[in-house]
């Protein structure tokens, strides 16, 4: 069920680049307030879907000490520094800065996008996964559908930047669709990992939300405040941050 919430989640990508094709590309002010819900989407998600089962989860085991503080703290760390040193390992190009990582001048620069974008992503099928792995639907499915909509807007924010920089409408589409299909593969892990080890499933619900946090505050709210639309992006955060709220509170 992990796997295929995620796949339904990563799909919405696809959905949510649909408007590239039919209609007129929409402006850079409303790609940042697509990619700033997306970051409020997540942002919530990471503390109510994850991190705070994450710390109920170890005090069912260890008591109400500091072990589930630590283990919650020490999980974030690592999710963080995960993505991070994928970040530095994986050649990988963003929209505006540029080239990162080790030189990779043999890679196509549409392949630079895609493995950017599968840093990006794989973190959220891990969360969908672990939250399945954790609690089965009705821990799993508030924070999948979460996933799922901001998969919308974030997918028509591929699409229109790599619009920006020259691909074809159809080609657009394809990429963003795509970029979808690898969060199925971090469910899995997700799922996998925690259902062999209840003992694991603090360190995975928390490991998870490290991971977004990273992707947040390094690629997404950067990205929505480099070409003065902060307005347009907070104002997305806070309808996505508000969204998840109610869905993780009305659905668990």
């Amino acid at each position: 069920m992990g796997v295929l919430a995620s796949l339904t989640a990563g799909l919405m990508t696809a959905v949510g680049a649909l408007p590239v094709l039919f209609t007129k590309t929409p402006d850079r002010g409303v790609r940042d307030l697509a990619l700033g819900f997306a970051a409020g989407v997540m942002l919530a998600a990471s503390f109510f879907s994850l991190i705070i089962p994450s710390l109920e989860a170890s005090e069912l085991r260890y008591g109400g000490s500091v072990v589930p503080a630590a283990i919650a703290c020490a999980a974030i760390l690592l999710g963080i520094g995960t993505v991070a040193l994928l970040n530095e390992l994986l050649p990988h190009e963003h929209f505006e800065q540029g080239r990162e990582g080790p030189e990779a001048a043999s890679l196509r620069r549409i392949w630079l996008f895609i493995i950017a974008i599968t840093i990006h992503n794989l973190p959220e099928g891990l969360a969908v996964g672990v939250a399945f792995g954790a609690g089965g639907s009705e821990g799993g499915m508030p924070l999948a559908i979460g996933i799922g909509l901001q998969n919308a807007p974030e997918g028509l924010a591929v699409a229109v930047s790599l619009l920006s920089v020259g691909y074809s409408r159809w080609r657009s589409w394809t990429i963003a669709a795509l970029t979808g299909l690898v969060e199925p593969l971090g469910g899995l892990l997700g799922a996998g990992v925690v259902s062999m080890s209840q003992a694991l499933l603090p360190w995975g619900l928390a490991f998870a939300a490290g991971a977004m946090l990273y992707v947040i505050s390094h690629e997404i709210i950067p990205e929505t405040h480099r070409s003065g639309h902060q307005k347009k992006a907070t104002l997305g955060l806070s309808i996505g941050l508000v969204l998840m709220l109610f869905l993780d509170v009305s659905l668990g």
